[in-house]
């Protein structure tokens, strides 16, 4: 299992605690998918699931290389799930999805961690 990529990202709480206070729904639809949006919210403290979408987001867009906001991909096309288990699974879409393929990758590992303060993210492209 050759990596093809690697991305990690780190995110302050307090900063999307902010974003959803003073943007609210508009950051949220424009960021994340409606199922992520669904799960955040059920969440006791939603910021802290928001934060380590957010962050897995980035650690994607790292993984798949630079310059990929220009190409086409936003926010959507790369969504965390989970398993029944509640392991995270990092999922692409459209651009973001034909990107991967593009650089011989075929799995997305995720990797999500949070404390009221920090969120971080972890992806492997192999």
């Amino acid at each position: 299992m050759q990596p093809q990529g690697l991305g990690i990202d780190l995110v302050e709480v307090p900063r999307i605690r902010d974003l959803l206070t003073r943007h609210g729904d508009r950051f949220k639809e424009r960021t994340f998918t409606a199922g992520e949006i669904a799960y955040c919210d059920s969440c006791a403290d939603p910021a802290m699931h928001y934060a380590a979408r957010f962050a897995a987001k980035e650690a994607a867009a790292k993984a798949l290389g630079t310059g990929l906001w220009a190409h086409g991909v936003d926010w959507k096309q790369i969504e965390v799930t989970r398993e029944e288990s509640g392991k995270p699974v990092l999922k692409l879409h459209t651009i973001a999805q034909a990107h991967a393929e593009k650089i011989g990758a075929t799995k997305a590992l995720i990797s999500l961690t949070h404390t009221r303060e920090l969120a971080m993210a972890q992806v492997i492209l192999t």
